[in-house]
Parts: structure tokens; C-alpha cells; sequence
């Protein structure tokens, strides 16, 4: 099992995140086209898998015990106690198939490693959704849960009698100390979504059944991802509790370990699913019973490798009846999964309140990914390109306005004029934006036609976020040199920054800027800059997105350059001067 550890990232210098570079370009642009009219007047122009299981039972290396325990085996009497039902030494189960290896042990009856054979980690390893190294501060997953802190750590320390199924794909633990008694059935499959497992514990402690939680501690997901501790949370799902905003039937209730520092939080509810997930990967329960569910969320300080510092882990504690009995999902977060394994898992892929934009976003690159070009990079260009196609006539509308108004600049320029030389706290220059405004209602002019299209891409670039953030289709998305539609580039220079640079630039040159101050307009030509900046590490399906936004700015706009030339400049003023003068 120590090849199966994984590493943890050492923290590196802290970036801005993602988001918060989006919301810096976002308050860029806004202050660009709407604050600098304010300063700068105008002037005069210059395949499904199904696989066989193998199972095997072996001695297991050992594993850590609480000293406590330690200390009661070695003054526990040396006759046996009657009833008991213990395990000869420690052993290992191991569940094999094409998706997934599952290994579990008879101390405790508990999960030791569950590795996702089809997804690999930021260190390109198979995918471990256990951290291993917290079982040095917690009992590992699956393990019992009871007011009873003796009883408890009976049962999840005891060596259990394992009865493996005779098909490989399942076990049954059983195990007693004549006081406290405990029975595990794990069965697993690899029909359907293969990724299904039946879970059932049942606890008696003296002959008497007794209410229980399972439990999932020490974290969960990929543990080589940056900000672990955000990206890690407990989900439940009330179907009968409204959702965003009132609008929706439903509610996912998110819990990450910052939200419970204080002290774990205990909820109960009719839940259609509980569990733990990360941004890509999900462990829930899905009860069996029509039954309230009990649901803690707790709070470790576990390392995340075995020599790394202690961090913030999640946790979650479910169940509550002597008997529970729950279907486990445990893979990835994929929506057409989640659809067939139960339509109420799909709540799990957290659109936010953005999801009415976002979620019909990414269902038609879907669509187009697996109906034409079988690649997620050519998807986003395909549609990025039939949103500008869809906005054509909104960006003519603002071509034509931009054209107007470069006609229209030897009338404003005599207007200005009147106003020369006044500061912008003179009373007078009031009239002189009023006179102005009444000349562009006179004409049918709108000065901010312009920026239309560029209200409307704002929206449009944080759909496209949102959809690189949280679907597990764009994670390991390959096009073209980019190996990681849902990452920045891994290439020691950004190319795809540096291409949106240069076509934002000949954007710029191509499109016509009438009335603006040229120091405006200078500010204005480091907007490809700032952009590119900001976009540099952004996630390579993002930058994409924006690029070929530009590469369709110029085809159009060379296009309508063509259809209406710019007017002629006004002829020169020219002064003679009189004679003897």
C-alpha cells in the first residue's frame, strides 16, 4: 500500500486564484468603458467497461493502532470470552476491475485505499481517493461511529472474521469481543455504472442493537491539487427544501472544514444522498430506507503524506439506526453518470446561481463534442463561434453606430470647441455634456453603442469559467499542445495568451475609435496587455474561448471595413492671414 501514497504538493508561492483574476479583469473592463468618458472629453480627431474481479485474501502489513487499545489487549484476560468472534491475524481484500482497486482490511472491516484506475492525480499516478496518512490520527473509512468511545475503538481496531463472497466481489466482516458486536456486508459491482457499491453495518453492544453513524474521515479526493482544504466538502441533498434563489425544488448543503473549526455540526433529514466530494470526485450515500439520516461534519488535523504537515481534512459521520443499509457511490462526477446511477446526483456538479447560463453552455458543447469533433478544444471553438454568429447583429448594430459617429465628428469637435480651454469642475462644462447628449439624440446616435458586445461577452467568459471549473469532462481535456483544457498551459511559455495578445492588438487597430482623447486612446492600447496578463494563467479552455472571440472580432470587422469605408477626414482649417497683420 506505500506505493499507492500519495505525495502532497509543497506550498508554493501564493497566486491570485482564478476567480479573483476574473473579477480583476471584469472590473477592468467596466472601469475602461465606463469611468474614462469622465476624463477624457473629445476632441477634434486626429467505452463502457465491464471487467472480471479478482480477489485475494493475504497477510497485511501492519497497521496503526491507538495505544489505548494496545494497553487493553495486554491486560484483557487470557481465556476467551464467550461469543467471540475474532480474526487469527490481519488481512487484506482486495477488489480488482478496470475502474477501480478497492483494498480492505479485517481490522476494523474498514477501507484502506480506493485508487480510480481511469483518472490520474496532478502527479500523474492513478487517482487515491483515501488519505492513507491520516489513519495515524483517525479510524479509515468506514469505520463505526458510537457514544461509546471504548466501544467504538473495539470495533474498529478488532480483527474481524472475513467471509469473502464467492464471486470476488463482495465480503462480510463479522466480529465480537463478547460485549461488542459488529457485522459489515460490502458488495460491489461492475455492471451498470460499475461504480456502485451495497453497503450494511449492524452494531449490538451487551445483546442490545444499537444506533450507529459510518464514517468517512482525514479527507477525501486529490490530494495533489492546490487548496485541498477549500476544494474538499460534505454534501447532502434535501429534495424537499427549496434551491437557489427559490427557484428550483431541492437543496445541496456544502460543508467544508473551515465551516466547522468550532466543533463538528450534526444535522438530520431526509436526504436522497450524503457524503463527501472534492471539484471532480464524490463519495456519497444513498439510503435505503425511507428513513431520516443523521449527518455529521467534523473537522481533523491529519498530514496529507506521511511525513507532511498537518492540515484541515473534512470529514463525514452517517447513518443513525442499528441497522444502516445504504448504496455507496464512490467515482467521479460525471454528469451523464450521476444521471443513470440516480438523476438527484447531478445536483453534486455545483453550477452556483450562474447554472442557468452555465449549464446549457456546457450541455451544447457536449452535445457537439460527441456528435462532430469528438474533442472538447475544437468544441469550445465551435461554439464560441456560433455565439458570435448568434450576436452578429448586435455587433453590426455597433459597427454602424461607431461609423456614424466618425461622420458626426466635425459637428462635435465645433461644439467642443465653444468649450475650449474650461476644467472639468466649471459649472459650464455641464452644458457642455448636455449640449452634447441633446446633439447624439438629435442624430440617433448612441456613444456607448459600442460597448454592447462587450457587455454581453462578460456574462459569456464566466459561463465558460464555471463550465472549466466543474466538470470532470474538460479535466485532462487534451487539444492540440494543450494537455489540459481545464489547467493553464504546462509549457514553460503560455502560448495561447500570447496569441490572444496579438489578435486582441489587431482588433484594436481594426476598429474604429471616434472622439476619443488620444491619451484615452493610448490607455486604451495597453488593454491587450492587461488582458494578457490577466488571462496568463488562466485555464486554457478559458483563453481559448477568448481568442477565437478575437479571431471572429476581426473576420467581422473586416468585413464590415469593407461594406462601409470610413468617412473622408474634414478638410483642413485653413487661416490667411491679412495683410499688414
Amino acid at each position: 500500500m506505500a506505493d499507492n501514497q500519495i505525495q502532497s504538493n509543497k506550498p508554493g508561492k501564493k497566486e491570485l486564484s482564478m476567480e479573483q483574476r476574473l473579477l480583476l479583469a471584469f472590473v477592468l473592463m467596466g472601469l475602461v468603458l465606463f469611468l474614462t468618458p469622465y476624463f477624457y472629453k473629445p476632441t477634434p480627431p486626429a467505452p463502457k467497461t465491464t471487467a472480471p474481479v479478482a480477489s485475494q485474501t493475504a497477510p497485511a502489513t501492519s497497521a496503526a493502532v491507538p495505544k489505548t487499545n494496545e494497553a487493553a489487549a495486554s491486560s484483557a484476560p487470557a481465556a476467551p470470552l464467550p461469543g467471540q468472534i475474532l480474526g487469527k491475524s490481519e488481512q487484506q481484500f482486495v477488489v480488482d476491475t478496470d475502474i477501480y482497486r478497492i483494498t480492505l482490511s479485517n481490522r476494523g472491516g474498514t477501507v484502506r485505499s480506493w485508487i480510480l484506475k481511469k483518472y490520474r492525480d496532478k502527479q500523474g499516478k492513478p487517482l487515491e481517493l483515501v488519505n492513507e496518512a491520516s489513519f495515524s490520527k483517525v479510524a479509515p473509512p468506514l469505520s463505526i461511529v458510537l457514544k461509546d468511545d471504548k466501544a467504538a475503538d473495539a470495533l474498529n481496531y478488532g480483527l474481524y472474521v472475513a467471509k469473502p463472497a464467492a464471486n470476488g466481489l463482495g465480503i462480510e466482516y463479522e466480529f465480537s469481543d463478547g460485549k461488542n458486536y459488529a457485522k459489515k456486508t460490502l458488495q460491489f459491482s461492475t455492471s451498470g455504472s460499475g461504480y456502485l457499491s451495497q453497503v450494511t453495518t449492524e452494531v449490538t453492544i451487551n445483546g442490545v442493537p444499537t444506533d450507529h453513524l459510518i464514517q468517512w474521515r482525514g479527507g477525501f479526493g486529490d490530494a495533489t491539487v492546490l487548496n485541498r482544504t477549500g476544494e474538499q466538502h460534505v454534501v447532502y441533498y434535501d429534495p424537499h427544501e427549496s434551491g437557489t434563489l427559490g427557484l428550483t425544488q431541492g437543496k445541496l448543503t456544502n460543508k467544508d472544514a473551515k465551516s466547522v473549526k468550532d466543533g463538528p455540526v450534526l444535522t438530520t433529514g431526509d436526504y436522497s444522498f450524503v457524503g463527501l466530494d472534492d471539484r471532480f470526485f464524490a463519495a456519497v450515500f444513498l439510503p435505503k430506507d425511507n428513513t431520516q439520516v443523521k449527518v455529521e461534519t467534523i473537522k481533523d488535523d491529519v498530514p496529507p503524506a506521511p511525513a507532511g504537515k498537518e492540515e484541515m481534512r473534512v470529514g463525514v459521520e452517517v447513518g443513525g439506526d442499528s441497522v444502516n443499509r445504504f448504496t455507496l457511490f464512490v467515482g467521479p462526477k460525471d454528469i451523464d453518470l450521476l444521471r443513470r446511477v440516480d438523476p438527484k446526483l447531478q445536483q453534486m456538479i455545483d453550477w452556483g446561481w450562474y447554472g442557468v447560463i452555465a449549464k446549457p453552455l456546457f450541455l451544447a458543447m457536449h452535445w457537439v463534442n460527441d456528435n462532430f469533433v469528438h474533442n472538447y478544444g475544437w468544441s469550445i471553438v465551435l461554439i464560441t463561434i456560433a455565439i458570435n454568429l448568434v450576436l452578429m447583429p448586435l455587433r453590426w448594430k455597433s459597427m454602424k453606430s461607431q461609423r456614424k459617429m466618425q461622420a458626426l465628428q466635425p459637428k462635435l469637435a465645433a461644439i467642443n470647441a465653444k468649450y475650449k480651454g474650461l476644467s472639468i469642475r466649471d459649472p459650464k462644462k455641464a452644458e457642455q455634456n448636455q449640449e452634447v447628449m441633446e446633439f447624439y439624440k438629435k442624430e440617433g446616435v448612441n456613444p456607448m453603442g459600442g460597448c454592447l458586445p462587450m457587455l454581453v461577452q462578460l456574462p459569456l467568459i464566466y459561463a465558460f469559467y464555471k463550465v472549466l471549473a466543474v466538470t470532470i469532462e474538460m479535466r485532462g481535456a487534451h487539444w492540440l499542445w494543450v494537455t489540459d483544457l481545464s489547467q493553464p498551459e504546462q509549457l514553460a511559455i503560455h502560448v495561447l495568451p500570447l496569441i490572444m495578445i496579438v489578435s486582441q492588438f489587431v482588433m484594436q487597430q481594426m476598429t474604429p475609435s471616434p472622439g476619443m482623447d488620444p491619451s484615452q486612446a493610448k490607455m486604451m492600447k495597453l488593454m491587450p496587455l492587461m488582458f494578457g496578463f490577466l488571462f496568463y494563467n488562466f485555464s486554457s479552455g478559458l483563453v481559448l474561448y477568448w481568442l477565437t472571440s478575437n479571431l471572429v472580432g476581426i473576420a467581422q470587422q473586416w468585413g464590415v471595413n469593407r461594406l462601409m469605408p470610413a468617412p473622408p477626414p474634414p478638410p483642413p482649417v485653413i487661416t490667411v492671414k491679412k495683410k499688414g497683420k
